[in-house]
């Protein structure tokens, strides 16, 4: 297995070019991200018999894109870097740095929550029940996302003595091998979640109806918060930051518990009103 995920990790990072373009892994799984919650929430809006038109869904991804990549941009400003920021202003815009191209998924996790609450205005569809839509396909994005991270050489893991410990070419992590913590994001993130989600989802369809609002939503955000702290104890903390408290917190740890106390509130919610909701669409 060493070998193999060795051999992965040395894939180069453009995935093609034409021309002067090259298109990289890492952003065709944004890509990947935004067809995938897009052609869900199209497939399951016909299941639970919801009214979304194409342009409907046009509306909703634009919003939720532009959300999406500009809150992690601002995210990753504003949680990671802001003294380097704060004094260079320009290269807030860089992302084809680099060196200070990053992103941040809590950042566009807000992002994508006001891309959506203006989409939701603009459709006339409550905000948890788009929220359960384009939330079903998101961790497919998130995988990508992951396995992007570990093609780069970023994020990588703290140094470890496990038989499939990888050694990342950056200078940085030295030539110890570390946890491919990207890839246990990747299946956490990604493969878990996509299967809750979509297992969610289809018990809907078969009754024909949508779940009470913010069923789908809330279990994203308790999932996601916990497999990330989870996954923040084999991940290196970011080297600007290091923990936060001990040899133990960081920065995503911190990020991501607000989304654990969200989650559940919104499914106590939901569960409280189960019988007043859901015939809502």
């Amino acid at each position: 297995m060493a070998e193999f995920l060795q051999a992965l990790q040395a894939t180069d990072p453009v995935a093609f070019t034409i021309g002067p373009f090259a298109a990289r892994w890492y952003g065709l799984s944004y890509l990947a991200g935004f067809l995938a919650a897009t052609a869900l929430a199209w497939h399951f809006a016909k299941k639970w018999k919801l009214s979304l038109s194409f342009d409907d869904l046009l509306t909703v991804l634009i919003s939720l894109s532009l959300g999406v990549i500009i809150g992690s941009r601002v995210g990753f400003v504003l949680f990671y870097q802001p003294a380097y920021f704060l004094a260079n202003p320009l290269q807030i815009i860089a992302f084809w740095d680099g060196g200070i191209s990053g992103m941040s998924f809590h950042g566009g996790l807000i992002g994508a929550i006001i891309g959506a609450y203006i989409a939701a205005r603009l459709i006339k569809m409550p905000l948890l029940r788009l929220g359960d839509l384009v939330l079903i396909g998101t961790p497919i994005g998130l995988a990508f996302g992951r396995l992007s991270n570990y093609i780069n050489g970023e994020l990588w893991g703290r140094v470890t003595d496990v038989s499939w410990g990888v050694v990342f070419p950056a200078a940085a992590a030295g030539d110890l091998a570390r946890h491919p913590s990207q890839l246990y994001e990747g299946l956490l993130q990604g493969v878990l979640m996509f299967a809750v989600l979509l297992t969610i989802a289809i018990v809907y369809a078969r009754k024909g109806r949508p779940p009470v609002p913010g069923t789908i939503a809330g279990t994203f955000l308790v999932l996601y918060g916990i497999v990330r702290i989870f996954a923040e104890n084999f991940r290196e903390p970011d080297s600007q930051l290091g923990f936060l408290l001990g040899n133990w917190l960081t920065m995503g740890m911190l990020l991501s518990l607000p989304m654990v106390i969200v989650g559940a509130a919104i499914l106590w919610h939901a569960w409280r009103n189960r019988a007043k909701l859901e015939d809502t669409v």
